[in-house]
């Protein structure tokens, strides 16, 4: 016999497990399978073993309960050293880094290149499949949660942190690059002038968003509905379980860590590179190398004094500036420019890219010569670009959409910044064939030569060309200061241990992680320019495409265990139909009096003293009695101040019954009964919470007796959900639950 603690302060009573049923008490099969199956090591097979993840991953190393974020030591010391030794060995042997990435480069593309293409195509299908399931409801946090933020601002968020100045700089010199030399067309033909700016769409396209949402979804899911931490580890809980404390969870944190570092660095030394040309226009500098490195350590400076500023504060402000100043740069263009041509290119770009996506998402290049090159300068360093920056992307846009639907977030991800993308592509590669086509050569050897001088070279020739200058390098310095400053926040994330998903990564990490990207990116930009970024790319890029198909694995498997959860309450909604389903039946009287009744906090408080207290009361007495591990607490509420009473039955190997009392703040409708008399405009609900949140209905006015009767038919509901839930996912396709030891 064992006692059971009663937080409300009641004397401890004794608690007998109860052997007669499956879920009302010990159940020794499933703890002996458990013993079986290695407990310490195999993974969940159903959402009742995944639930305890929280609890798990809020222990230390040593197997002790906190809450405190720390220092990820093995994480953060090993990906410095990597870091670290390339940066060296790419400033003091710039010739042999160089020449040793090209010689693994070419043999990679020619060799592994098909893997970045299947990885890419298989995230894009995971992530429409997921959306458009009926999974997609699920929203990234409980089920009662709400969006933080405008859906101006979301999708502003959502602009900036996926793209990047290298678009700035691609958007000219691919097209013209692909005119000129096209990996199938005839080079110079009409043919290859509509398929120019296409290629450049694509790249900027649908996959690397479909990998930020992939990511993103992911480990938001498991933060905010399942209260992990916010990190790629978390997010593989149901696919390798406890391991992920250990050192595959850190093997797999530096490949992110590293991959994000090399991405981060490969657009920090791309926008020095074309901001240098701007600044240097502007101000009559020298675009060199110095200039290069002065702009790095502007983005350490800048870094480092937002490091107090959060996401909130800092981020949203500069997303906002981003998009309205990306906006009025394209306008400008297309107003100033030859307005018709381009408009009438965009409508065709936009056809022909919806039309040939499925083929250029599968095209490998086998048959053309020289194909694998090609496909290692263009698509396989965009590839492994976006793979790079996918745990980085990923983090953030889940820090900004907490309380979405999945759906919502990944037809969000994949639309409106790919349309923004495609746009701007558009109207800046366009401009620039328009000036090839009028025969300006010299132009059209710059552009391919030398990418950046060819941008600013571009806006030269419209008319305020210092103001459309100015603006350009605005954009693209906001751009750059996102880049930097939102990555070093991610960084600083990815080598820390955070239980809370709402915090971040102490704040000399942050400083610590922007002086040593800066340190890679000026290694890179010594070493051979931005193509020695690009091949550093590829290379650390490899090993997260392993890390995008354990994710969809082991986000496939999550999503397995909302759908048995799902059923099992539809199932128990059809047999308890006649009696009203959910919501306990109320008399007609109490339902007239609820329509005019709009409690205060003193009244709600009053009401949980009278008739919630004693009820669950009774019932925690009467479920000890009877042998079940239950207990009454009270959890304290920031949000309304009134305290919650919390019932929980303990059950043992499966999900825990939870039923929580909480007081609502709600707004009072300027309908129906009455109108607000006070100056609060607000009134108070008592809804029932379970682990996905409210269920949506008011407790208030029901008597003690309906109470109670409400608790045992919710017990029953969950009983019923851990049946069907265990008879769902006993096994899975990931980790069938097979006994060892009758395994031949």
């Amino acid at each position: 016999m064992q006692e059971s603690p009663d937080p409300s302060g009641n004397e401890k009573r004794p608690t007998q497990p109860i052997e007669r049923s499956k879920f009302g008490g010990t159940d020794h099969a499933h703890d002996t399978r458990r013993h079986k199956r290695g407990e310490e090591l195999l993974p969940p097979v159903s959402s009742r073993e995944l639930g305890e993840a929280q609890r798990e991953l809020e222990k230390d190393f040593q197997g002790r309960p906190t809450r405190k974020s720390h220092v990820n030591w093995p994480v953060f010391i090993i990906s410095s050293i990597v870091i670290l030794a390339f940066s060296l060995w790419a400033i003091f042997k710039p010739d042999a880094a160089s020449n040793t990435m090209a010689d693994v480069v070419a043999w990679g593309s020619a060799n592994l290149g098909w893997i970045f293409v299947v990885t890419t195509t298989a995230v894009i299908l995971f992530v429409l499949w997921v959306a458009f399931s009926k999974e997609g409801q699920v929203r990234l946090g409980p089920d009662h949660s709400r969006p933080q933020y405008k859906l101006f601002t979301w999708v502003a968020m959502l602009f900036a942190a996926g793209v990047g100045i290298d678009m700035l700089f691609y958007s000219v010199t691919g097209p013209i690059s692909q005119y000129y030399s096209p990996p199938m067309e005839v080079p110079e033909s009409p043919a290859a002038a509509r398929d120019a700016v296409i290629w450049t769409m694509f790249h900027y396209g649908i996959a690397g968003w479909s990998m930020y949402a992939l990511l993103g979804m992911a480990m938001g899911y498991f933060a905010y509905r399942w209260g992990m931490p916010l990190s790629i580890r978390a997010a593989l809980y149901p696919l390798i379980g406890k391991r992920i404390k250990g050192a595959p969870g850190d093997v797999i944190d530096i490949f992110a860590l590293v991959g994000t570092v090399m991405g981060v660095a490969t657009s920090m030394g791309i926008g020095v590179v074309l901001l240098a040309i701007g600044f240097a226009t502007l101000f009559g500098l020298e675009a060199g190398l110095a200039l290069q490195i002065g702009l790095v350590l502007v983005a350490v400076l800048v870094t480092i004094a937002a490091t107090s500023s959060g996401v909130d504060k800092g981020v949203r402000i500069i997303s906002e500036l981003n998009l309205w100043a990306a906006a009025a740069l394209v306008l400008y263009i297309v107003v100033t420019g030859k307005t018709s041509f381009l408009l009438h290119a965009l409508v065709e770009n936009v056809g022909e890219f919806v039309w040939t996506l499925p083929e250029r998402h599968l095209q490998t290049m086998a048959y053309e010569q020289d194909g694998s090159e090609w496909m290692a300068s263009w698509t396989l360093f965009f590839w492994a670009f976006w793979l790079a920056w996918g745990p980085f992307v990923g983090v953030f846009l889940a820090r900004i959409s907490r309380g979405r639907t999945i759906r919502e977030f990944v037809i969000a991800a994949i639309t409106v910044p790919v349309l923004c993308d495609i746009v701007i592509i558009s109207v800046f590669g366009n401009s620039g064939l328009a000036e090839v086509f009028a025969g300006n050569t010299e132009f059209a050897e710059l552009a391919q030569d030398s990418p950046e001088q060819g941008f600013y070279s571009l806006l030269e020739m419209f008319p305020g060309s210092t103001f459309l200058i100015a603006l350009a390098t605005f954009s693209g310095l906001l751009f750059y200061l996102t880049s930097a400053n939102s990555g070093a926040m991610v960084m600083s994330n990815f080598s820390s241990f955070i239980p809370d998903p709402a915090e971040d990564g102490a704040k000399w990490l942050r400083v610590f992680w922007s002086l040593l990207t800066a340190v890679l990116t000026i290694a890179m930009l010594i070493a051979g320019g931005v193509t020695t970024m690009e091949y550093a790319t590829l290379i650390f890029a490899l090993p997260v495409t392993v890390i995008a198909w354990l994710v969809m694995a082991s986000f496939l498997k999550a999503l397995r265990m909302e759908r048995a959860e799902r059923e099992g309450r539809n199932k128990y909604r059809r047999s308890q139909a006649a009696g009203g389903g959910y919501a306990p039946e109320r008399s007609w009287r109490q339902r007239v009096s609820g329509l005019r009744s709009y409690p205060s906090k003193k009244s709600v408080t009053s009401y949980i003293e009278r008739t919630v207290v004693p009820a669950l009361t009774d019932v925690t007495n009467e479920f000890r009695e009877q042998g079940y591990a239950a207990e009454l607490s009270y959890v304290p509420d920031t949000d309304s101040g009134v305290e919650r009473p919390t019932f929980t039955v303990h059950v043992s190997g499966e999900r825990n019954f939870l039923y929580q009392v909480v007081a609502v703040s709600t707004p009072i409708p300027t309908f129906g009964g009455r109108t607000p008399t006070d100056e609060t405009n607000t009134y108070f609900r008592l809804e029932v919470f379970t682990h996905t949140g409210s269920e949506g209905y008011n407790l208030m006015g029901i008597t003690k007796q309906q109470l109670i009767d409400d608790v045992l038919d919710r017990y029953e509901a969950h009983l019923m959900f851990l049946g069907h839930s265990s008879d769902a996912d006993a096994s899975s396709f990931v980790t069938p639950a097979v006994d060892p030891d009758t395994t031949t």
